[in-house]
């Protein structure tokens, strides 16, 4: 299958287009300390990455009664807080961005965060306005679920064969696997690539700049 046959890519963004995996891990860890839960490992604070905030935060705090969960989330949120300006994207993502833009593809975010989250994500790195659309985990369902995927679709008026979805996580690749969609992941953020496999993924790129060789070399 050629790149050229996908006229929508889709990026999950921690892990994949933000170097932000320690960052997002050590939040969680401090949320869940702070409401008297467990410290899950690193491990277990990585995988959950890519999921909605809540859904992420009650899978890596079990011990956490549900009634503590609004309090859990205003941890994480304060925590990230604190790091906001540590966020920064992986070396070769712009260039990476420019050339499929160049050559015509449309680009979109699917990804766990909220849409303020995103919004300022977005913003604090100068991507603003540079992808043609986007969804998050507040405003459809969550990952692995497809209806981001097919809300996509739908936008653009494409088939599922014709979008790309790349990301970090077997959340990311699960949901392209449920939607149909081909996918491609990255080996770099929260989650070991020897999990991907079973999902098919159509490459695994072990940097951004194996990602761009890929995406341009299968044009």
């Amino acid at each position: 299958m050629h790149i050229r046959n996908f006229d929508l890519i889709a990026f999950d963004c921690d892990g994949t287009l933000f170097d932000s995996t320690r960052i997002i891990v050590r939040c969680i860890q401090a949320a869940v300390r702070d409401v008297g839960g467990q410290e899950p490992t690193e491990k277990a604070a990585a995988y959950v990455i890519g999921l909605g905030l809540m859904q992420a935060l009650a899978h890596a705090a079990p011990d956490v009664p549900p009634e503590k969960y609004p309090e859990l989330g205003a941890r994480y949120r304060h925590h990230y807080a604190m790091h906001f300006n540590d966020l920064s994207l992986f070396e070769g993502v712009l260039p990476l961005l420019d050339a499929l833009k160049a050559r015509g593809h449309l680009l979109a975010v699917a990804t766990g965060k909220s849409r303020r989250g995103l919004d300022e994500a977005l913003q604090s790195v100068e991507l603003k306005g540079v992808f043609d659309g986007s969804r998050t985990a507040d405003e459809t369902a969550g990952k692995p679920d497809p209806l981001m995927l097919h809300e996509l679709m739908a936008q653009f008026d494409l088939p599922a064969r014709r979008i790309l979805m790349i990301g970090d996580t077997t959340h990311d690749l699960q949901m392209a696997l449920n939607a149909d969609c081909a996918s491609v992941g990255v080996s770099y953020g929260a989650h070991e690539p020897e999990t991907f496999t079973v999902l098919n993924p159509l490459h695994v790129a072990h940097s951004v700049q194996d990602l761009h060789d890929w995406l341009l070399a299968n044009g």
